[in-house]
């Protein structure tokens, strides 16, 4: 039997969703009742566990982990029901405490926590750059200083210019090595990814959204906001633990390998990489 087709049947689900008192929970249950839909044709066109559909549905939004995922699942689950997901939102927003006011335009959740690690690297790469500057222009003073004293001995013996050009050709590579020995990090070498660690790299292609990652200790390695274009690259030995905000926006990359899953816009995703194959966890 169908349910939702006639006209009839969805006009008292319109007249129940205006009545006052009606939660959120039940306005998408009701949505879902009237498009003829089971809570797994949901969960399989969204990518909402089962459990958090019934949860929601009962107007509990514990299992959804917090505000953030809460208004993402509500989202989500009013476009799969056909129903305009600003006004839940906002009924959410009303009975939850409403929505918090944001410092910045962009300013991502945890900031503290996001900016310390992104601190740190920085401090040492400065610090390995410095080293190396002052290695190359020791060993130029020594060629320079080298070459001189070549040149003064040349009246007295002409062999005397041999050993500063030897010394020269020999300190050249000496100034190239430390150099070419420590690259800037590049998230264009994925291809690259060593087989015995697992690398993804996150990409912001169709809008900004929430990111955080995990590695195979439950450290976290970053948490929050990619705005449209950029990257970040996760590596571990074993695992890695994604939470995107908004999936649809997101393209990822593991060990080298596009990722090809049909997220949604505005869905959000808890993934887990390994080493090999992708392989969602």
């Amino acid at each position: 039997m169908s349910i939702g087709n006639s006209p009839e049947d969805e006009r008292p689900f319109e007249d129940e969703r205006e009545e006052p008192g009606l939660s959120v929970g039940r306005a998408l249950q009701q949505a879902r009742i009237a498009a003829g839909l089971t809570v797994d044709d949901v969960t399989n066109a969204t990518r909402v566990r089962i459990a958090i559909v019934q949860a929601i549905e009962a107007d509990d939004f514990a299992p959804c982990g917090g505000d953030v995922y809460a208004r993402g699942h509500l989202r989500t689950l009013a476009k799969a029901v056909h129903l305009d997901p600003a006004p839940l939102i906002a009924q959410y927003d009303a009975e939850h405490g409403g929505r918090p006011t944001p410092t910045s335009p962009t300013a991502p959740l945890f900031e503290a926590e996001r900016i310390r690690p992104e601190r740190r690297g920085p401090n040492w790469t400065a610090a390995m750059v410095a080293a190396i500057v002052v290695v190359i222009g020791f060993v130029g003073f020594t060629v320079v200083k080298g070459g001189g004293d070549g040149s003064a001995k040349d009246p007295v013996a002409q062999g005397g210019a041999t050993p500063a050009t030897s010394e020269s050709a020999t300190a050249t590579p000496k100034s190239d090595k430390p150099a070419d020995a420590t690259p800037a990090p590049s998230d264009s070498a994925i291809a690259a990814a060593p087989q015995d660690k697992v690398t993804v790299r996150v990409s912001a292609v169709d809008g900004r959204s929430w990111i955080s990652a995990k590695d195979h200790n439950g450290r976290l390695l970053f948490d929050g906001v990619l705005k449209k274009g950029q990257s970040k690259t996760f590596q571990d030995s074993s695992k890695i633990n994604l939470v995107l905000g908004d999936a649809g926006a997101v393209q990822l990359y593991v060990n080298g390998k596009k990722i090809d899953d049909d997220f949604q816009p505005g869905a959000v995703e808890r993934l887990t990489y390994t080493k090999g194959d992708p392989q969602v966890g």
